[in-house]
């Protein structure tokens, strides 16, 4: 089939629909295709938020958590004199009430020394946050029975008196009876002497 000019005059706008209709249905196409395009986009991005308000309300609950459990443990150690000065005359009292009250069975005279309160820097180090280290170190001289004596006389302490104390060692050694004593089981078999410290905690906030 061939066309000729006077043709052309009859076909011309079927041809211009057609090429309008062309384009027309082109453009819808990449209009088309640019909207999946965002919409893919804009979903990632809605997804993406509502994983990270999820984060986030997960994180919020977590740490509500956690700041209820550091106000247990804080108002614990608040109770327990460690948050605050140096309870020197607290310790001091505990101790004579220990053994005015004969706490420790068979237990006798002890000799102690408090040193001044010296800034405390542990082993490996940690990260205390707002909190000073403080420790006031501490000598214990005893006459023991038995090394059962010990171990109460540190129970006593630890249930008796308010504050945080940490044993560094304790030096055992094995005395001989006194001759005098009328009753072998009353003499002093052990000499001990122990070291430790009081650590208290110094907020650098509080006023």
């Amino acid at each position: 089939m061939t066309f000729s000019k006077s043709d052309f005059a009859h076909i011309k706008w079927s041809l211009l629909i057609f090429l309008f209709v062309l384009s027309a249905g082109g453009a819808a196409i990449m209009v088309s295709e640019n909207f999946v395009v965002q919409s893919q986009r804009d979903q990632r991005d809605a997804k993406r938020q509502l994983n990270e308000a999820r984060s986030r309300l997960a994180t919020a609950g977590e740490d509500r958590e956690n700041m209820q459990t550091y106000a247990l443990e804080y108002n614990a150690l608040l109770k327990r004199n460690v948050i605050g000065n140096d309870q020197r005359l607290d310790w001091i009292e505990g101790l004579e009430k220990i053994y005015r009250q004969d706490r420790v069975p068979g237990f006798m005279e002890f000799k102690y020394a408090i040193a001044p309160q010296k800034a405390y820097t542990p082993a490996p180090p940690l990260d205390s946050g707002n909190f000073d280290l403080n420790l006031s170190d501490m000598t214990l001289q005893f006459e023991l029975l038995h090394e059962g004596q010990l171990t109460a006389f540190f129970d006593a302490m630890h249930t008796g008196i308010n504050g945080w104390f940490m044993i560094d060692h304790c030096a055992l050694e094995r005395i001989a009876a006194t001759a005098a004593a009328e009753d072998f089981s009353a003499a002093f078999q052990l000499k001990a002497e122990c070291t430790g410290g009081w650590l208290t905690l110094k907020n650098r906030n509080a006023k």
